[in-house]
């Protein structure tokens, strides 16, 4: 005869079990279903519009025509805070060829740690916030920084998708490419 501890933990480790395999398949299929949905290089990214902490109101396909460094950021992000003076590089380098940069805050608790964060690094390119995380889950980001290279038709640019942070030269190397294609 079984030991009545040894039956339960049985029973127990046949339900943990049962429930890992079904967990696996929840996670497995929700990344599928979110493989679906991510931007693809070559393809339109999703138009949005945002409300900048200065005031103006930008809306993606306003942008049409011009390269959009498109950053997803946060101020309780310590990557961001490494990245934040490789991205203003980028803005003062690069806008006078027709580079905009964009930032989008991502999960914030107050517009003034945004604000914050934009002073400290001084910040010149354009941010705002995204409310209700709307403008993140349409580009299906995982977490920040998450930065997308949009080019001058709208589609994400090859290469220029970085699921983390980025430096100023992995964004130079897709900038350039695409600077250079429209001197062809």
């Amino acid at each position: 005869m079984r030991h009545p501890i040894a039956r339960r933990s049985s029973k127990f480790g046949s339900l943990f079990l049962m429930f890992s395999v079904i967990f696996a398949i929840v996670v497995v299929g929700a990344a599928l279903l979110r493989q679906e949905q991510t931007v693809r290089a070559g393809h339109p990214v999703p138009d949005f519009t945002v409300n900048t902490f200065d005031g103006e109101t930008i809306s993606l396909d306003d942008l049409r025509g011009q390269i959009v460094v498109l950053n997803f950021w946060a101020s309780w992000c310590a990557p961001c805070r490494d990245e934040a003076p490789e991205l203003q590089y980028i803005h003062e380098t690069y806008s006078q060829h027709g580079v905009i940069m964009l930032g989008v805050t991502y999960a914030e608790s107050s517009a003034q740690n945004s604000i914050n964060f934009i002073e400290e690094f001084g910040l010149t390119y354009p941010n705002g916030p995204d409310t209700g995380t709307r403008i993140s889950r349409r580009y299906g980001i995982t977490g920040v920084p998450e930065t997308f290279i949009i080019d001058r038709d709208g589609n994400l640019a090859p290469g220029g998708y970085f699921p983390g942070p980025v430096n100023a030269l992995d964004i130079i190397d897709v900038l350039d490419v695409l600077l250079a294609s429209d001197d062809a």
